[in-house]
């Protein structure tokens, strides 16, 4: 500290609100190299409003109780406590914490000292830490509550899960005991290092807006994640929280032990946590497939965002992201999904060893410090050169146009000629992009491909805009490109290798990997959205679903057959649809009650265990009758003996919306009342859907209402229950004029850069496709541009170009639909 104290005289002191400092102005100037103290008292409100150090209450055994918890990320430890609050400025924390006596406090270093002691003659608790490493301020978390936890026995590092009593009692926190070791076990192999703490505790909060936090040795979850109660838990329940957890562990070295210097480049540290997420949990449960699922999960769902032209680029510059809410809107599809899809890509392309190498030099190297992104890209580089790796141009190269300029290719095949070309793709054919790119829409793409049901060894890498590649010329075979998809890309071919893969799809579908039977339905399906491709050629690769049983290609098609409801299931085209789609799935639903002896069992593999629900959902929502009485009865069995749920968890989803869909109030009414006592969450979560599924409009009017007292439903739930309603065709406009006649209570209530209302913008908007719809969105707009969205705001700029894109969907295709449906339905085979 400065031995002259006279020259820290603070002359001022004020807030700069925008941008949330609190600037000291002193008398004198610092001396460079000098250490300095400073010291302050503050107090804070512990509010219930889920970010800094806040309340979240809940009810347990007729008790009301509380728990003080935090959300630091990315901007909130400031409302903590006074502190330099970026990710670059690391700090070791000395963190003490007086609490209530019978409380435990939790942080994220190892309890060292608890001690009872009294303070103006009350008894207090007073628990000091460990210090921490050093580490940015965003990871911190600080907890008090009355909650216990199991362990496991291994001591480096001490696992625990931390949960309310009850729900440990129940053994809710077993699995994720279970898998914690196997996933910290193969990210310490995987990044060759060791895991840096001495605890890693992680923690299932009542109250939470996001997921998950991975806080340095203390995460923290929503409870339908970390929490899995074999008896009420589907098979989805507990892959969410084995991808969730191996998420968030990912981060304890990529992020937290290396941490890049600003969130510009938030997608480098989100995206590779999930990327890898998939591959901790394939490690843990190494029978479930879950590598290829990433296809679905991310990559075609970020595919349709990434698609439009108010699409962003992966990285942006440091000075165009400065305010929190800036900061906040970083968090996206985007930077998560594409993210992953990229650095999977270029996993692909070094080879998994190189990639390995490469990542563990950089964590070893950068260790406790920031980076930006390029130097992760150059501990790459050398790892392909100590590999004698060959590559067509450096790693920083080649991911540059995919990183640095939004969107992506559609790589264009004739087979006729052999001619390669690509092109950046847009879901509206008519759209303009305004943004200048350095790269020119233009990538250098790894395609690997099959050639009449035989691989080519080697990667070909697309490096201009068209070329001749003699080889891909079909020569009366079929041409398959980007197996797998590992490449972040969709494909496009002449007429006649469409046909020839039909062809191969109707007479033996299996000689095409199942990962690309589901990329076909879901290319040609966006190819046609954006006018390269006929609608009736994108319908015709689900003509051969009927013998499909395979979950991705089913989940590819559904996907993309919801959009078709969304924009079609107010029209007359709805019938023929649902006509078509009932023959098409009465075979698969056949087929599972084959396999489980007439929905006695449960299927083996874990996709079959989605697809059977796919197969349920779809043969009651389409009217197969066999379908629908069977939900009904199991749920009517549930009503007569509410103590005993005999409804598989992994169907509890589909026979609660299909039922309460098909019944009335008396079934809604069942619903809500179990939805209130449920004491597990992911329980909860499936009534709280299904609830939505009604078709009688006073429900949905009623449940609507609910989501203004967060006593009936709590606030991080509001935005789901109001796009579930949303999502329903008898809701749809219920949950629009819902928003619109609220939409300031709840902005202000519900403030806190959430993510939720982007998603509430995009689900209450989903069907819009009428000119009437598109003005009273623009009135919406302008009618609170005054306030503006906060998080929102990118969300309402897609939903206007979304509705525009959906209204000229339909006059182009809607006669071309009705056309092919119809034909369908008749006896004559196309």
């Amino acid at each position: 500290m400065a031995n002259d104290a006279a020259a820290l005289i603070i002359e001022s002191t004020w807030l700069q609100p925008e941008t949330q400092y609190l600037v000291i102005n002193l008398k004198s100037k610092l001396c460079q190299g000098q250490k300095y103290q400073l010291y302050t008292e503050f107090t804070g409100e512990l509010a219930d409003d889920l970010s800094g150090f806040y309340r979240s209450e809940y009810e347990e055994d007729g008790l009301q109780k509380m728990v003080a918890t935090s959300q630091m990320h990315p901007t909130y430890a400031r409302k903590t406590f006074p502190c330099f609050d970026e990710p670059a400025l690391k700090a070791i924390f000395h963190i003490t914490l007086i609490h209530p006596p019978g409380t435990v406090a939790l942080s994220n270093g190892m309890e060292r000292d608890i001690a009872n002691i009294t303070i103006d003659g009350v008894s207090w608790t007073k628990t000091k830490f460990e210090p921490t490493k050093k580490m940015s301020t965003y990871l911190l978390a600080i907890i008090v509550s009355d909650y216990t936890y199991i362990n496991t026995t291994q001591k480096d590092p001490q696992i625990r899960i931390w949960a309310r009593r009850k729900a440990i009692d129940l053994g809710q926190g077993n699995y994720a005991l279970n898998v914690t070791g196997p996933i910290l076990d193969f990210f310490q192999s995987y990044y060759n290092i060791a895991y840096p703490l001495t605890k890693s505790d992680q923690i299932a909060l009542p109250d939470f807006y996001y997921g998950a936090m991975e806080n340095w040795g203390l995460v923290t979850y929503r409870e339908t994640n970390l929490l899995y109660d074999p008896e009420t838990s589907s098979s989805r329940n507990k892959e969410k929280t084995a991808t969730i957890i191996a998420h968030e562990l990912a981060h304890m070295w990529f992020g937290n032990l290396v941490t890049l210097r600003w969130w510009n480049e938030v997608w480098l540290n989100e995206g590779f946590a999930s990327y890898v997420a998939y591959l901790g949990a394939d490690h843990a449960e190494p029978t479930w497939n879950v590598r290829d699922l990433i296809v679905l999960d991310e990559i075609h769902k970020v595919f349709a965002v990434d698609a439009l032209t108010s699409s962003h680029p992966l990285s942006s510059n440091e000075d165009s992201i400065v305010l929190p809410n800036q900061i906040s809107e970083q968090f996206d599809v985007i930077s998560y999904s594409k993210g992953a899809a990229v650095l999977r890509m270029l996993s692909d392309v070094l080879s998994e060893p190189v990639f390995i190498q490469g990542l563990s030099t950089y964590l070893n190297y950068f260790g406790y410090s920031n980076t930006v992104g390029n130097d992760l890209w150059h501990h790459l580089q050398m790892a392909v050169k100590e590999y004698n790796g060959s590559l067509p141009h450096s790693v920083d190269r080649i991911m540059s146009p995919w990183v640095l300029q939004m969107g992506f290719p559609v790589v264009t095949i004739n087979t006729a000629i052999g001619k390669v070309s690509q092109k950046h793709f847009l879901l509206d054919a008519d759209s303009n992009v305004t943004v200048k790119s350095p790269y020119n829409y233009e990538w250098l793409i790894p395609i690997r491909w099959i050639r009449g049901g035989t691989v080519q060894k080697d990667i070909w890498w697309l490096m201009e805009k068209e070329v001749i590649n003699l080889e891909m010329r079909s020569d009366g075979f079929w041409v398959l490109a980007n197996i797998n998809v590992t490449g972040y890309y969709r494909v496009n071919y002449d007429l006649g290798n469409w046909e020839r893969l039909f062809t191969q799809l109707n007479t033996n579908h299996k000689v095409i990997p199942v990962i690309n039977r589901a990329q076909l339905v879901d290319d040609a399906f966006s190819l046609a959205r954006a006018q390269l491709l006929s609608t009736s050629l994108a319908l015709r690769t689900t003509s051969y679903l009927a013998k499909e049983t395979e979950y991705m290609p089913w989940q590819s098609a559904l996907n993309n057959l919801d959009y078709y409801y969304l924009m079609l299931d107010r029209t007359d085209v709805y019938q023929p649809m649902q006509d078509y789609i009932r023959k098409q799935v009465t075979p698969l639903f056949l087929y599972f009650k084959n396999m489980t002896l007439d929905w006695s069992s449960v299927p083996v593999q874990h996709t079959d265990q989605y697809n059977q629900e796919n197969a349920i959902r779809m043969a009651c929502r389409s009217g197969v009758p066999e379908c629908n009485s069977l939900t009904t009865a199991w749920f009517k069995k549930w009503m007569e003996e509410p103590q005993q749920n005999m409804i598989h968890p992994n169907l509890r989803s589909v026979v609660y919306c299909s039922a309460i869909a098909a019944g009335d109030e008396a079934e809604w009414e069942f619903g809500w009342s179990q939805f209130k006592i449920a004491s597990v969450a992911n329980e909860a979560n499936k009534l709280m859907f299904a609830l939505a599924c009604t078709n009688n409009t006073e429900l949905l009017n009623r449940y609507l209402s609910y989501t203004l007292n967060s006593t009936i439903i709590r606030k991080q739930d509001a935005t789901s229950v109001i796009t579930s309603v949303a999502s329903n065709r008898a809701g749809q406009k219920l949950a629009w004029d819902f928003v619109r006649n609220h939409w300031e209570y709840m902005f202000t209530e519900y403030g806190v850069g959430s993510f939720s209302f982007a998603s509430m913008i995009t689900g209450v908007t989903a069907r819009f496709s009428t000119p009437a719809e598109l003005q009273e969105l623009k009135e919406f707009v302008e009618a609170h541009s005054a306030t503006g969205f906060g998080s929102a705001t990118l969300a309402v700029d897609q939903a206007l170009e979304r509705t525009r894109m959906n209204i000229k969907w339909l006059q182009t295709n809607k006669q071309e639909i009705l056309n092919w449906f119809n034909s369908q339905n008749g006896d004559q085979m196309q």
